[in-house]
């Protein structure tokens, strides 16, 4: 019966896709139903494996399902590789203008909204299903609610992210200020956004424990949140449900306040609060103490749902926003500093006792990395919200070097821990291939996260200020070209310094095949202390 429900669905969706392409009205509508037909023949070449009387895999899931987690992890991984990779692309093109080629899918402005999506949506959102699902099972006792719908959400995901991928390279977005992808692809993503959500809420209601842990709220309020991030700002109206071309429901200021009340609340919801989930289960599990204060972190919740959703005006100071709008943005984002700091000194606090494992173990090291530049850019960013401030630091690269410092130090480096936690455990191994690697890692990411932070920094201060030089008659002093050049040797370590964060990437991608394999390394990491021995 289940191989006939499955193959029945994906015959439909195979033919409905030949069907539409035949009668798409733009070039891209077709090439997405093409896309679409792919996957569904790769999804019926897998299924005949899965369904073979034949062949019978052993059971890979015990009490809980683990199965959906390892292809989140290996997703995550993936996508992380694929995202930083382009990222490195896109510096070097900025720092070397002649790397724009004439080939048109590989410019400036097609892959930088495919970097974007790829590193927060592709890597980011992999790391967030996978580590929820994980922690809700252990932490609430219970397996996954409604059976495969768990591989339905990663599954989706998966197409989601292909197909807005596509619609990047091919050049047709929404476009707005973030580039959004096509409107039915936004709605496959609610589908998809929804079922994670029943999924989540319904292991926690059969949940065996009688309180809910705290890392759950974090990561239920990240995935309320985006839900109606997403369907609020993604309200459009197309021009006809065969072409991929829509026009947005929102217009002008509203349509720019609308935007960055998404844009920033994704990074407030999306990146923080989904991340800080992370944080409050894989760093009290790896350092074997308890959270530091329960109180702090509710509070800490709490204060930080409900500031963050109001800080998005801080990003349009100085334009036909009305003034109270930008003042009341640039408010709550100051306010933001207390609660942020109170879950930064949570997890800090939360190795008491345990300090001397920073010097044995890496992986405790990464973690604490990424709490130090949470903290760092979340004293940043409030203070760039400052009216004074931003009129210097606005639509310069000190924005960049203020995003990548919590995209690379924050969200990366927390991820790559969790991700290292975790490989061991799902494939039933003592501990990683090797520490040592982790070690490696750990100080190749830190350094290419300063060169491209402090590089930015430099360049985003230099770039305010000559922007804002006047000569004795009242002239600027300096052309736009003229800035740009000064740009240059800033740019050249900023692309260096994503050289070096991708050469960490792959040495965790070498470090966690090894580990799946089965392999060890006894060795004792450079730089640490041997554990003392019996």
């Amino acid at each position: 019966m289940g191989a006939a429900v499955y193959f029945g669905s994906i015959g439909f969706v195979a033919i409905a896709s030949l069907i539409l392409a035949s009668l798409a009205h733009d070039s891209l509508f077709e090439a997405h139903s093409w896309v679409v037909f792919i996957m569904a023949m790769v999804a019926a070449i897998a299924g005949l494996r899965v369904f073979d009387p034949e062949c019978k895999p052993k059971p890979v899931d015990g009490k809980y399902m683990d199965s959906v987690v390892r292809a989140g992890v290996i997703a995550t991984v993936f996508w992380g590789i694929v995202g930083f990779l382009v990222g490195l692309i896109l510096a070097l093109q900025l720092a070397f203008p002649d790397l724009n080629f004439d080939w048109q899918y590989t410019n400036f402005g097609r892959l930088r909204p495919l970097h974007t999506s790829a590193v927060i949506f592709a890597f980011g959102g992999n790391a967030l299903i996978a580590t929820s699902f994980y922690v809700v099972q252990r932490t609430c006792h219970t397996r996954l609610a409604f059976g495969n719908a768990a591989w339905f959400v990663f599954w989706g995901y998966q197409a989601f992210i292909v197909l807005a991928a596509t619609g990047y390279l091919l050049g047709v977005t929404q476009s707005r200020e973030y580039a959004e992808p096509e409107w039915y692809v936004d709605i496959w993503l609610t589908i998809v956004w929804v079922t994670y959500l029943v999924v989540f809420l319904g292991t926690l209601t059969r949940r065996k424990e009688p309180h809910i842990y705290v890392a759950n709220w974090f990561y239920l309020a990240f995935i309320v949140t985006v839900a109606m991030l997403h369907v609020v700002n993604n309200l459009s109206i197309p021009v006809s449900f065969l072409g991929s071309k829509s026009y947005s429901l929102f217009a002008g200021v509203q349509d720019a306040l609308t935007q960055w009340w998404y844009a920033h609340n994704a990074v407030g919801f999306f990146l923080t609060a989904g991340f800080l989930g992370m944080m409050y289960y894989f760093v009290p599990k790896r350092a074997e103490r308890p959270v530091y204060s329960y109180r702090l972190s509710i509070v800490h919740f709490w204060a930080l749902i409900f500031l963050y959703i109001w800080a998005g005006p801080h990003h349009l100071h100085y334009t036909a926003l009305p003034d109270w709008a930008q003042t009341l943005g640039m408010v709550f984002s100051i306010m933001l500093w207390m609660p942020s700091w109170g879950g930064m000194i949570n997890g800090l606090m939360t190795l008491s006792g345990a300090w001397d494992k920073l010097r044995t173990d890496p992986v405790i090291r990464m973690m604490v990395v990424a709490i130090a530049f949470y903290g760092m850019s979340t004293f940043e960013g409030p203070m760039m919200s400052i009216k004074a401030v931003n009129s210097l630091s606005h639509y310069t690269d000190w924005t960049v070097g203020h995003v990548h410092s919590g995209a690379l130090g924050w969200v990366g480096m927390i991820s790559f821990g969790a991700v290292y936690m975790l490989v061991p455990k799902l494939w039933k191994r003592d501990e990683l291939y090797s520490l040592r690697l982790v070690n490696w890692h750990v100080w190749l990411a830190t350094l290419g996260i300063v060169l491209y932070a402090s590089a930015m920094w430099v360049a985003g201060i230099m770039q305010g200020l000559m922007w804002r030089a006047y000569d004795n008659l009242g002239f600027l002093e300096y052309s736009f070209v003229e800035s740009v050049e000064a740009m240059h040797p800033m740019y050249v370590i900023r692309a260096g310094g994503g050289i070096v964060y991708l050469l960490g990437s792959l040495i965790m991608v070498y470090n966690v095949w090894m580990t799946i394999k089965g392999r060890r390394r006894d060795e004792v990491p450079m730089g640490f202390a041997a554990p003392a021995t019996a």
